[in-house]
């Protein structure tokens, strides 16, 4: 155990990058310990030998097509239609159109990616602080993977045996709780700075943009819709998303040309490999923590501090916050879910309400340093510094955190929908 644990964490430290780490570490156990090498092949492919992992290549195709297919400029038009009139209107649409979003692609870096570019330019040009919308976009983005679909939810569920259906259902109260706390801090920074209003309450803005943009706005009640009636599954509602938004790119708004879907495509494989990759390295890995019994080591530690529920929640929460800082979202869910899942489900927590609590703490992650994936891509974007984002961006951790905390201690809040529309 100390070799895989040490090893794997002296790799980490010396810059190897986390898929090579569990690679590395793993098969020197193997070679150590006499196993047959071929147990790395059944283990990594029987890691990512999952029907739902089938969605996540679809949702980052569905993304990457809404970003470039005119998709994403008709979203923030009408959130700024919608909350543009409120203090600190442009960051308020920044959020909104966040969530939207989320009901759409399921990933905080297409968010970040796609959306952000829009967002921080019209919040420059409009008189906000550069660093001011760099942060609302970085913060924002964590809702992406929370309010479904999300593809952390798919590798958790392919990998904890639960149905996804209900990890989506999971999501969709604290991505709005998220999305309302996000919106509180916008307009308290708003006030205190005097940030402009972006517009006046215009009904007739609030209209044409919904029309402009009704074909996207549409996606999440497809892709939800679908899941709920039974036409479709999870897996499924990928494919739905990716087919509608290639429809809308080229037919509708024809915003897509060929070369620029060859380029889409090619950039959906290069994300998508390198998931899998993660997966299929991390399932070697964790088929030797077990057999060296360290899920049980961890539950038997866990219950010599408490029994409490709530304790061991709190412990795992700080334990992950502090995951987040170091490790990438993929690696840290795909590494540590057969590893915890186990003990809390002996503690009566259901895996639904884990999964919701244990990848909304993995997303703060991505807005704090070093790793900070998000944080990364929205400096970029601003053109400022790593340093300057993330200073931005701190106040945003509170809101997020206190959201964290009350769906990790109020299970009913997370458990609602998904125990009431699916039995």
């Amino acid at each position: 155990m100390l070799f895989l644990i040490g090893g794997f964490l002296v790799l980490i430290v010396l810059g190897f990058p986390i898929v090579f780490s569990l690679a590395l570490i793993s098969f020197s156990y193997l070679l150590i310990y006499d196993i047959p090498a071929i147990t790395i092949a059944q283990k990594m492919i029987s890691g990512i030998d999952t029907f739902a992992l089938l969605a996540v290549p679809f949702f980052i195709l569905a993304g990457n097509l809404m970003n470039i297919g005119g998709v994403t400029r008709r979203l923030f038009r009408f959130a700024s239609a919608i909350v543009g009139f409120i203090p600190g209107g442009l960051g308020h649409a920044n959020v909104l159109a966040s969530m939207i979003f989320a009901g759409m692609s399921g990933a905080a870096i297409a968010d970040a990616g796609g959306l952000g570019t829009i967002e921080i330019k019209a919040m420059q040009d409009e008189g906000f602080d550069t660093e001011f919308s760099a942060a609302v976009t970085a913060a924002s983005s964590t809702i992406g993977p929370i309010i479904p679909p999300s593809i952390p939810m798919v590798i958790y569920a392919s990998i904890a045996n639960v149905s996804v259906g209900k990890l989506f259902l999971a999501g969709a109260v604290p991505g709005i709780a998220m999305g309302i706390a996000l919106m509180i801090m916008v307009y308290f920074i708003a006030k205190r700075r005097n940030y402009p209003v972006h517009s006046t309450f215009d009904l007739r803005e609030i209209y044409n943009s919904f029309i402009d943009g009704l074909l996207p706005l549409l996606t999440p009640v497809i892709i939800l819709g679908g899941i709920l009636g039974g036409i479709f599954s999870p897996t499924e509602a990928a494919i739905i998303a990716s087919a509608y938004a290639l429809f809308l790119g080229m037919v509708v708004y024809k915003e897509i040309n060929p070369k620029e879907l060859f380029q889409v495509i090619l950039d959906t494989v290069k994300t998508t490999s390198m998931v899998i990759f993660i997966i299929s390295a991390a399932a070697i890995y964790g088929f030797l923590l077990g057999r060296e019994q360290v899920p049980q080591g961890l539950a038997k530690l866990l219950f010599d501090i408490s029994k409490n529920p709530h304790v061991i929640m709190l412990i795992i929460i700080i334990f992950l916050l502090i995951i987040g800082c170091f490790m990438e979202t993929t690696a840290a869910l795909v590494l540590l879910t057969p590893i915890l899942v186990p003990p809390v489900s002996q503690l009566g927590i259901d895996p639904v309400h884990f999964c919701l609590v244990m990848v909304l703490t993995l997303m703060i992650g991505l807005i704090t340093p070093p790793v900070g994936v998000v944080l990364y891509i929205t400096s970029n974007i601003a053109k400022i510094s790593f340093e300057s984002c993330t200073k931005a961006t701190a106040p945003f951790l509170i809101p997020l955190i206190l959201v964290l905390l009350l769906m990790a201690f109020v299970p009913d809040l997370v458990m609602f929908l998904p125990n009431y529309l699916i039995k």
